[in-house]
């Protein structure tokens, strides 16, 4: 029997050992997923936070995407059968091995922008659709306090 001809892994061990996937890449993860008996690819794009382990059987790296508005992490194995290909789309030069600072950054930009959105006035009813409210600089008119005259 000759070991050298026996696979043991779809996976092409070889050209995953050759790929240099960094903190502060930009990949697309094209992962296999079994739905009703056939097989689709899904991507999934994002940055790559952190690589575990380096090139060893156990190695991962954790990839952070935002998607409608929701951050969202997976940890991917760099060998798993799972994982059709592994595309590096960018290569950004990082000073840190790990981004984790990159969830808090992320967070702190929403919320300066939560800060500049101004609420808009309610309207309740279709009467009071068609008053147009009034510019910054404009003053209201305040509503006459009711007194016994109105009343009769």
């Amino acid at each position: 029997m000759d070991t050298k001809n026996i696979i043991i892994s779809p996976v092409k061990i070889e050209d995953r050992k050759a790929l240099d996937i960094r903190a502060g890449d930009t990949v697309k993860v094209w992962q296999k997923i079994m739905e009703k008996g056939k097989v689709r690819l899904q991507v999934f794009e994002g940055l790559v936070l952190a690589v575990k382990h380096g090139k060893q059987a156990g190695g991962t790296f954790t990839v952070r995407k935002v998607a409608s508005g929701v951050g969202v992490e997976r940890i991917f194995p760099i060998y798993s059968a799972a994982i059709d290909k592994i595309e590096i789309v960018k290569r950004s030069i990082m000073r840190r091995a790990k981004l984790y600072h990159i969830r808090d950054k992320a967070v702190k930009e929403i919320k300066k922008q939560m800060r500049n959105i101004r609420k808009l006035p309610d309207i309740k009813s279709s009467d009071e659709s068609a008053a147009v409210a009034p510019l910054e600089g404009e003053k209201k008119e305040e509503p006459k306090p009711k007194t016994d005259e109105n009343k009769k």
